[in-house]
């Protein structure tokens, strides 16, 4: 048997706040979704003046990362790379906003994050990640 860590409300809801404070510091409003391991949501905020279709997409970006195990961005990159057959992966949303939360080579689940280009987006959901590292 293994010992299997979880997220906690408390941790999305931690994770989630890290993410809004780096969003509200850039001026960006965005949604922030966190899933737990098997990709269903814990948590999810739309900050204010965000557009209601990236409710939607940071959930898929959260779900294909805990789903595949890295970045959202990392298929996107793949299918930048030439490999556009990727996009029709079940559950692979190829744009940059969706990471894995990771603690002791585990995956736990995913933060995504969506509202602005998607570049911006995978800033936010890092520093929604990073606090993670402080809560185990």
């Amino acid at each position: 048997m293994k010992s299997v860590s979880i997220l906690t409300l408390s941790d999305a809801k931690t994770i989630a706040a890290a993410a809004e404070d780096e969003a509200r510091r850039q001026g960006w409003n965005v949604v922030v979704a966190i899933v737990d391991a098997g990709g269903h949501l814990i948590y999810l905020q739309r900050m204010d003046d965000t557009q209601v279709g990236s409710v939607v997409v940071a959930q898929e970006k959260a779900r294909t990362a805990v789903l595949f195990r890295r970045p959202s961005k990392a298929l996107e990159d793949t299918v930048l790379g030439g490999k556009p057959h990727m996009m029709t992966l079940p559950g692979a949303t190829a744009i940059e906003g969706g990471l894995p939360l990771v603690h002791n080579g585990q995956v736990m689940g995913a933060i995504g994050v969506s509202g602005v280009m998607s570049h911006q987006d995978g800033m936010v959901a890092k520093a929604g990640a990073d606090v993670l590292a402080t809560l185990a």
